[in-house]
């Protein structure tokens, strides 16, 4: 992930790494589940105060964009409704899973068409 903060800019750097982040994960260019450097990584790849970037995590936390597991790290949430948000959570798992097993992305995409063909016309 590559960010870029304009120090000339009338918006302040959190604002400016907020803004970015939102925009690439409603845009899907961070896709659900997307992990997010750590705090201290990202200040120091920007050359930013930690306590910066940790204030930019903090609002996209509250305006639901990314979601922090504990020790395990910070990703980008899944938006919309509950169901959309296990939808998403299925979708990612089922990437890991089929990535891990070697399949193409075009055998994986088949696999799903057949699945969801079997379930909606069941």
């Amino acid at each position: 992930m590559t960010l870029k903060i304009h120090i000339d800019d009338s918006a302040a750097p959190y604002e400016q790494i907020r803004a970015q982040i939102s925009e690439r994960a409603r845009s899907g260019a961070l896709p659900v589940g997307y992990k997010l450097p750590t705090v201290r990584g990202l200040a120091e790849s920007l050359g930013l105060a930690a306590n910066t970037v940790a204030k930019a995590y903090r609002a996209l936390e509250t305006d639901g964009v990314i979601e922090t597991r504990g020790r395990n790290g910070t990703f980008v949430a899944a938006a919309g409704s509950a169901a959309e948000r296990e939808a998403a959570a299925a979708a990612q798992a089922y990437g890991e899973r089929v990535r891990r097993l070697g399949l193409s992305e075009s055998d994986a995409l088949a696999a799903v068409r057949d699945a969801l063909r079997a379930a909606y016309e069941a």
